[in-house]
């Protein structure tokens, strides 16, 4: 048996360790967009989801990774668990990711990463960069900030969405340890 045939098994060990890790990460796309997808009746105020980095790379990895599956799966005749995870994931999902609307929801904000219910929200503020704005927000339960980029089109009218919810007590500052005794928190907004 040539040197090949030895590296073979640790190959096929490497793939099937990279499809367990896509698959899992297949699966947090999936709930992320079929969450969105119960939830986008139900919107105030939502853009597109910004263009990740190295998007058009992401999805000639897609092809690439495709063309390799049909050629094992036809050609040579093997399972291909690992790279049919990750043609899934580069090929499909990160651009139906694409579709979920970030924003303001009657019932939270789909920040970048993720959706955060009005009643987790424990601290916002904004932050202006050289070319967006963003909105970072605070999640009470967790003690983490997470972003909202939010185009300058949509600025004023994020804005009057938030001061709305916070003027219906649907977002509290309350118990936070901001204190913000005697101030309105709707000037924060």
């Amino acid at each position: 048996m040539g040197p090949l045939g030895d590296v073979q098994p640790l190959v096929s060990r490497v793939l099937l360790l990279l499809g367990i890790g896509f698959l899992v990460a297949n699966a947090r796309l999936l709930s992320q967009y079929f969450r969105y997808w119960r939830r986008r009746s139900r919107t105030l105020l939502i853009w597109p989801g910004p263009t990740p980095p190295y998007y058009g790379m992401g999805l000639a990895i897609g092809v690439v990774l495709g063309l390799l599956l049909l050629y094992k799966l036809f050609v040579v005749r093997q399972h291909a668990f690992g790279e049919g995870m990750m043609f899934l994931y580069y090929g499909y999902l990160v651009p139906l990711s694409r579709r979920i609307g970030r924003g303001f929801y009657e019932d939270g904000i789909w920040a970048d990463s993720a959706f955060i219910p009005y009643e987790q929200i424990g601290g916002i503020t904004w932050r202006e960069g050289p070319h967006a704005v963003s909105l970072i927000v605070i999640e009470r339960s967790r003690n983490l900030a997470r972003r909202l980029a939010v185009p300058a089109q949509y600025y004023a009218a994020a804005r009057r969405v938030l001061r709305d919810k916070i003027g219906e007590h649907a977002i509290q500052f309350a118990g936070t340890g901001l204190q913000l005794d005697g101030h309105d928190a709707r000037e924060d907004a």
